[in-house]
Parts: C-alpha cells; structure tokens; sequence
C-alpha cells in the first residue's frame, strides 16, 4: 500500500518533538507509535501493541542484537580501565615523560591523545583533559582552546574510524536498512566525511601555528598576558563524580592496564571482520567483529588485575556489570533507532521522500541538503547518534532512488549529525569537553563556533562538488 505523505509524519514527528523537547528517546518512540497507528488504519490500540512488537521484534535480528550487546559492553570495558587503574596510570606515564615543554607541544599532545584514545568520545575527552590540563595551566594557554581541542578530536576521529560504538550503530543501521555490503559502504564514506576531515585539520591548523580568530583570540590573549586561563567571573563546569571512576587508592596505578584491553580492541575488529567474511575483510560482518573485540578488550581487562591481585573476581564482575548498566541508555537509543528504521521501511517513507524530491532537487545538491537537515536535528536535539537513527533510514532510499553516492550521502549525515553536536550547547560531547577542560561551558561554546562553521561551510562546498563528481 502506497501511504504518501502520510509515510514522512512518523520520522517528521520524532524531528519536531526532539528538537522541541529534547527527548530523543521518548520523541522516537511516539514516532515508531504514529507509524504503527498508520499501519493498523488508525487502531490505536492496535498501533500500541504493534509498536512494542516492533521494540522486540529489532531483536530478532542477530546482527541488530550484536550492536546493542556491543554498545552496553562497552560500558564494562571503560569501568575496569579506570577502576583497576590504567587510565590514571597511563596519565601519569605520560606526565613523568616530561616530552611537552612548550605551548604547541602541550596542544599537540592534546590533540594527538585525543586522536589515539578513539574507542568513545566522552572518554576520550576525559582522558586527554587530565593528561592535557595541568601542562595548559603551567603554559597558560587558555581553557577554552582545551576544550575546542579536546571536542574537535573525540566525535570527528570516532566517527572516522569504525572500530568502536560509533561505526557498530553506524553499520548496525545499515544492515538493518538491508545495505549490501554495509562495512564496505561505511569505509567508503570515511574519506567523504569532509566535516570530520576539515575539523581534524582546523585543529592541526590550530595547534601548529597558534593563529586563532575570533573569540578564541582573546581568550588566548588573556592567558598569554594574565595568567589567567579562565575568564573573570567564568564557572568552570567540573565535577569530579561525573568525570570518572576512581581507582583504588591502594594500588598501584599501571598503564598496561588500559593500553592491553585498548589494543586487542583494536586488533580483534579486523580479525573479525577477516574470519567472518572468510579471508575478505570487506565481506566480514561488522556487528559480529565489534562484539568479538569489545569481548577480547573486557576479557583483558578482567584478567590484568586479577592477576595483579588488586581486584577480586567479584568486584571485577560487579564493575561490569555497573559499567553495563552506565550503557543502558546507549543500548535502548539503539533498540528504537532499529525500529523506527524498521516503521519507515514498512511506510516507504525513504522512497516516497526520494521520489518527490526526484523531482524538485537536483542530484548534486542532496548530499549538501542532508549535511545541513542533519546539522540543524543535531543542534536542536544535541545528540548525534539519534540524528543517524532519524536520518539514515531516509537518506539510503534517497540516494539510491536518485542515483546519487550512497557513501557520498551516508557521509552527509554523519558529518551533518557531528557538526550539530559540535556547535549545540546541551549536547554530551560538548559538556564533556567543557567538563573535561575545567572551562566555563558557554565559553567554549562561543569560542568554537567560528571554527565549527569553518568547517562546516567548507564541507557543505566540498559536498556540493563531489556531488556533481559522484554521480552515478
């Protein structure tokens, strides 16, 4: 049945309510319930239990239910690290090196932690900000420049590299919308995410010649000639509770702790994907690699202290299971972001909405228009992750029913979701940032806007070029 205009009101509701009320969770939920009402010929109750069918049925997928095991794991992994004493022990390795002596070297220092530290952005920053804080105050360069570096290094470089939660819900989506080849197409638009690339390189930019505009420039001015990193009057937005787990005080702090888990992440999500696409990496099964890795990462980071006899099985066990308990509402965004896919998908509201705007837009420009309408959602809602789930499902029919680059546009939205995230206020990353730099959080806010749209409009041109290059 052809349902028209009325396939687009679901994924348009969700829109308005998140970025009206802020609720992804909630706006997502009455989106998949007007879809499933639509479906039922207005049965309300119908429409109701149809909907929470809808919840349990994402779990009949072995893939969908891979990523969100996956997404709640990883909150495991980030409590052992921390609470056996790997994060702080490779902090204070790095502070005892004595390598930064200089203020670009504290910058670059930042940035390039931030850059290696790619599992998860939130610890991501923390991990660069307590390393990197100390060395800024000593040099006096601004807070302010801390957090920009710290928030332009922890989203961008996730979204970049698919070996972590970030390329799981990625390329869960995409299997979910029955993508052929749904690794293959996520690497593909990895050099096409051009407001991810140009973020990276504004900071590098940033880092190597200290030549800042804006806002920042007089941040920065204040800290050279006063001493004073942080304005007058400002609120540092630091909390000691939030911003990790303690270790134990009694134990000896080990870098190994964290560094092992870290790498065999790393090594055993190409392993993964080598032996489920049986000896073609390409062909390998995202979601089956994550969840081999993080399994690999968590079994490590049991052992270790184990080992060491600083912490029991048991108190290994419960730290699991707080971290996973941490990731629930990770874990849940994933549920209904797989079922809203799943209602669109059942509306044809991706190939509705490709059908009209066949005829209204031109090809070249429907990757720009979709990093702009995921850029503005991202603003609005402050989270990036829920732009993907509300996106994605519409842009592949597009792109495919218009003959444009399905990884041209995968990447629009992924840039466009990361770009809303940079330059919106209420969003986690952001927060984090200013909390992981000790700086007052509007503060940040202002002075890395002129750097976020930088590279935002530079994005948007590149995306208009490869869109006439690109075109199939």
């Amino acid at each position: 049945m052809d349902y028209g205009w009325l396939s687009v009101l679901p994924p348009l509701m969700a829109i308005i309510l998140a970025i009206s009320t802020r609720q992804v969770y909630i706006s997502l939920f009455l989106g998949i319930f007007l879809g499933w009402i639509i479906l039922s010929d207005w049965h309300i109750l119908h429409g109701l239990a149809a909907s929470i069918d809808s919840l349990i049925n994402v779990f009949q997928s072995p893939g969908n239910t891979r990523v969100i095991i996956f997404c709640a794991l990883i909150g495991a992994l980030i409590t052992l690290t921390q609470r056996s004493g790997g994060v702080h022990g490779f902090v204070e390795w790095v502070n005892r090196q004595k390598l930064v002596q200089t203020p670009r070297g504290a910058a670059a220092m930042a940035g390039i932690i931030g850059f290696v530290i790619f599992i998860e952005s939130s610890i991501c920053c923390l991990i660069s900000g307590s390393v990197s804080r100390p060395l800024f105050e000593r040099l006096r360069i601004s807070r302010e420049k801390l957090a920009y570096i710290l928030d332009s290094t922890s989203a961008p470089v996730c979204i970049l590299i698919p070996l972590n939660a970030w390329g799981a819900f990625v390329i869960g989506i995409l299997e979910a919308e029955q993508v052929e080849s749904p690794v293959q197409v996520f690497i593909k638009s990895i050099p096409l995410n051009f407001y991810a690339i140009f973020a990276l390189l504004m900071v590098a930019f940033i880092i190597i010649t200290f030549k800042d505009f804006g806002p920042m420039k007089k941040a920065e001015k204040r800290a050279r000639e006063t001493g004073k990193t942080i304005a007058d009057g400002a609120v540092p937005l630091v909390s000691a509770e939030v911003t990790s787990i303690e270790p134990r005080h009694d134990i000896r702090h080990r870098a190994i702790n964290m560094v092992l888990p870290v790498l065999a992440m790393i090594c055993m999500m190409p392993l993964g994907l080598y032996i489920t696409g049986e000896g073609q990496i390409m062909a390998g099964t995202g979601s089956t690699a994550v969840l081999w890795a993080v399994l690999a990462a968590i079994t490590l980071a049991a052992i270790l202290p184990v080992i060491q006899k600083t912490m029991s099985v048991n108190e290994v066990f419960d730290l699991s299971l707080k971290g996973i308990g941490g990731l629930i509402p990770l874990a849940i965004l994933m549920m209904l972001a797989f079922a809203i896919g799943d209602t669109t998908r059942e509306l044809g509201t991706g190939e509705f909405v490709a059908s009209v705007s066949e005829g209204l837009l031109h090809p070249t420009l429907v990757a720009a228009i979709i990093f702009v309408t995921a850029a503005f959602i991202a603003f609005s809602t402050g989270t990036s992750w829920g732009v993907f789930a509300i996106m994605i499902p519409i842009a592949i029919p597009t792109a495919l029913a218009m003959d444009v680059s399905l990884p041209l546009c995968l990447a629009a939205v992924l840039g466009g979701g990361v770009f809303g995230d940079h330059v919106s206020p209420i969003s986690d990353t952001t927060l984090v940032s200013s909390m992981a730099a000790a700086s007052d959080h509007i503060d940040h806010v202002r002075t890395q806007l002129p750097y976020a749209l930088t590279a935002a409009v530079a994005a948007i041109m590149f995306f208009i070029l490869f869109g006439m290059i690109l075109q199939n």
